[in-house]
């Protein structure tokens, strides 16, 4: 695959675009994260999702810890070309670290945030003892 094919993103100022992880089954949106041009070939590569941490400036193969990997169904670019959208499917059926389903699980509800979707599965059990 040629690599000229991500000259077609509009990256920002730090080389990244926003990343949107849709369950290719259910449609329900899963998570948001970022990617680099590199991250986006290695996931069109591995066929599984790799995203770029700012927080820890490096790459993050999805579920490298957790083992709930997201298995590229398709990937999608906005009508601006400055989003990504990765249809997968969720392995395990959880995305968040909190051990949800999704990690959009608050809802604005009265002026409040309400959690809306329930734990599957302590994090503790998924990551082990870490903070």
């Amino acid at each position: 695959m040629s690599q000229e094919w991500t000259a077609a993103v509009q990256w920002d100022g730090h080389g990244l675009a926003p990343a949107i992880v849709q369950d290719a089954a259910s449609g329900k949106v899963l998570m948001f994260a970022w990617m680099n041009a590199e991250a986006l070939r290695r996931t069109a590569a591995s066929g599984e999702a790799v995203f770029w941490s700012r927080s820890r400036q490096r790459y993050w193969h999805k579920g490298e810890e957790s083992g709930h990997v997201q298995r590229v169904v398709e990937i999608r670019l906005d009508c601006d070309a400055d989003a990504i959208l990765l249809r997968v499917e969720q392995v395990g059926g959880i995305a968040c670290h909190t051990g949800r389903e999704r990690c959009f699980f608050r809802r604005l509800q009265d002026d409040c945030w309400v959690e809306t979707d329930a734990v599957l599965k302590d994090p503790s059990e998924i990551y082990g003892r870490r903070s």
